[in-house]
C-alpha cells in the first residue's frame, strides 16, 4: 500500500467508521471469553461445530436479505468455488477455532489472546515459504522477538508451566500458523470472489469438516448446559463470527477497497484475535458484483 493510499484511508476513517472498528475489535476479542466458558462443558469440537454452522446460516441469510441481486447467483457461485471454500474453511476456521478451544481448557482467555498475536508473524513465514515473499531482516527480527515474547509471557504466567500448558501454547501457535496459511491461501483465489460469499462459504466449509467429529464427540449423559454456556455459544456464533463479519464488510464498504487490509489489521491487532482473513480477492479489481 502506498503512502498516498494510507493517507486517503486514514482520511476516510470518520467517527462512525472508528466506532465500527472499535466494536469489531471488542466483538472479536470477546470470542476468547465465550470459548473459555463453553469449551469445558460442550467440548472443543462440538462448540466450534455449532459456532461455524450457526454463523454460516446467519451469513447466508444476510447475503440473501441484504444483497437481493446476489441471491440469484448464490448457489452457482457456491458450486463454482466449493473446493476453495472447503479448504479455506478447514484451514482458516475449523482447525484454528478448534485448536483455540482445546487450548483454553488449560489456559485463561487473556493468555490465549496474547499468544494469538503471533498470527501476523506466522503469515509472514507462510508467505515466505509459499509465495516466495522476501523474509526481510525487519520481518525476521519481528518473528524472533514475537516468539521470544510469547515464551517470556508464558514463563512469567502466574500458574505452573506444566506439560498441558506447554501443549496448549503449542496448539495456539499452530492455530496462528493456520491463520497465516489461510491468509496466504486466500491470495491465490480467483479474482472477483465476493467477500461476503467468501466469509459465509468458509464458515459453511468449516461446518462440513466438523459435522461428523462434532456429532461423535457430543457430551452424553451430562446434565443440560447452563444458560451461561448456551449464551456463550450463541455469542460466539452470532456476535464474534456472523455479526463481526457483517460489521467488517460494512466497514470495508465505507472505507473503500484500498483500505481493507489496513482496517482488518487494525481491528485484529486491537482484539488480539485471529479472525479469519478474507483478503484474497479484495484488493483485485473486478467487474462482478461486490456482494457487499
Amino acid at each position: 500500500m502506498t503512502p498516498a493510499t494510507v493517507s486517503a484511508s486514514a482520511s476516510r476513517l470518520d467517527l462512525t467508521s472508528a466506532a465500527m472498528l472499535l466494536a469489531l475489535s471488542a466483538i472479536w476479542g470477546a470470542s476468547y471469553l465465550f470459548i473459555r466458558v463453553a469449551s469445558p462443558v460442550l467440548g472443543p469440537v462440538p462448540l466450534i461445530g455449532g459456532r461455524v454452522l450457526l454463523a454460516a446460516l446467519v451469513l447466508l441469510a444476510a447475503l440473501v436479505l441484504l444483497v437481493p441481486a446476489g441471491a440469484a447467483g448464490l448457489l452457482p457461485a457456491m458450486r463454482a468455488r466449493w473446493r476453495q471454500m472447503l479448504v479455506l474453511g478447514a484451514v482458516n476456521a475449523a482447525a484454528p477455532f478448534t485448536l483455540i478451544a482445546a487450548a483454553e481448557l488449560a489456559l485463561p482467555a487473556s493468555l490465549t489472546s496474547i499468544v494469538m498475536t503471533t498470527a501476523p508473524l506466522m503469515s509472514a513465514v507462510v508467505a515466505a515459504v509459499w509465495l516466495r515473499e522476501a523474509l526481510t531482516p525487519p520481518r525476521l527480527a519481528g518473528l524472533v522477538l514475537g516468539i521470544a515474547g510469547v515464551a517470556l509471557l508464558v514463563g512469567w504466567s502466574p500458574f505452573p508451566v506444566t506439560g498441558q500448558v506447554l501443549l496448549s501454547v503449542a496448539a495456539l501457535l499452530v492455530a496462528a500458523l493456520c491463520y497465516g496459511a489461510g491468509a496466504v491461501y486466500s491470495k491465490t483465489l480467483p479474482p472477483g470472489t465476493p467477500p461476503l460469499l467468501l466469509a459465509a462459504g468458509q464458515q459453511l466449509g468449516a461446518a462440513v469438516v466438523l459435522f461428523v467429529p462434532a456429532l461423535l464427540t457430543l457430551p452424553r449423559g451430562d446434565p443440560a448446559p447452563s444458560s451461561a454456556v448456551v449464551l456463550s455459544l450463541l455469542g460466539l456464533a452470532l456476535l464474534s463470527t456472523a455479526l463481526a463479519y457483517l460489521i467488517y464488510f460494512r466497514l470495508i464498504t465505507r472505507l473503500g477497497r484500498p483500505a481493507r487490509s489496513r482496517s482488518a489489521s487494525s481491528s485484529r491487532s486491537s482484539a488480539s484475535s485471529g479472525a479469519p482473513s478474507c483478503s484474497a480477492s479484495r484488493s483485485r479489481p473486478t467487474s462482478s458484483p461486490a456482494w457487499w
